[in-house]
């Protein structure tokens, strides 16, 4: 790297939603076992902030552990509620047949939340929550985070909320449908659950 002139990017401490007491919605039932065999039986959920010009953008997005396939997301400039119902709401949309996946997140406020909670009950899917101050129980969503951030959002520079929202939804397309990973034997996301579909 210092012949050829190379440094690396350190990752940037990262948005923490987690804001108040502890809550008890649910226990750690992934207990940082990330692998699954199929498809949504484990989903992970988190929000991540980003800066440009002095404002504020936050993604919340869900993985399928299965292919680390992100599934659905929401961008907003404030970290609402409605921003991770929302999401929740697109996710749904990728259920198929008798899926029940457990989906978990760290002990952020908007996890806590009754809406949220009522959401996943009213689908019949399991809460999991990380430990307080436990960022490895979550650690795919950390890993995603990191590697969209040192791909891309440190990597350039933006003139508008508007211009890193559009990168952004880019990458992610990319991510899932063009972004080969050696752990998916040398596929994308997408076309790694595709092929188990066919297979199954």
């Amino acid at each position: 790297m210092q012949q050829l002139g190379l440094r690396s990017k350190v990752r940037v401490k990262r948005y923490r939603s987690y804001r108040g007491p502890v809550g008890k919605k649910a226990p750690n039932l992934l207990a940082r076992d990330f692998q699954t065999a199929s498809p949504n039986t484990k989903w992970a959920t988190d929000v991540t902030e980003f800066k440009v010009q002095g404002r504020k953008l936050y993604l919340s997005p869900v993985m399928d552990l299965f292919n680390g396939e992100i599934l659905a997301y929401e961008l907003s400039e404030r970290p609402v509620l409605k921003m991770v119902t929302g999401m929740l709401q697109k996710a749904f949309g990728r259920l198929k047949g008798d899926a029940k996946p457990v989906v978990h997140s760290d002990q952020g406020w908007h996890y806590q939340h009754p809406e949220y909670c009522r959401m996943l009950s009213d689908q019949g899917l399991v809460q999991s929550m990380s430990r307080k101050g436990n960022c490895l129980d979550n650690a795919a969503m950390e890993s995603f985070f990191g590697t969209l951030k040192s791909e891309f959002y440190y990597l350039n520079r933006f003139d508008s909320v508007e211009q890193l929202r559009h990168g952004i939804e880019q990458y992610i397309d990319y991510y899932n449908r063009h972004r080969i990973r050696l752990t998916l034997n040398g596929l994308t996301p997408v076309e790694y659950r595709e092929q188990a579909a066919v297979a199954a």
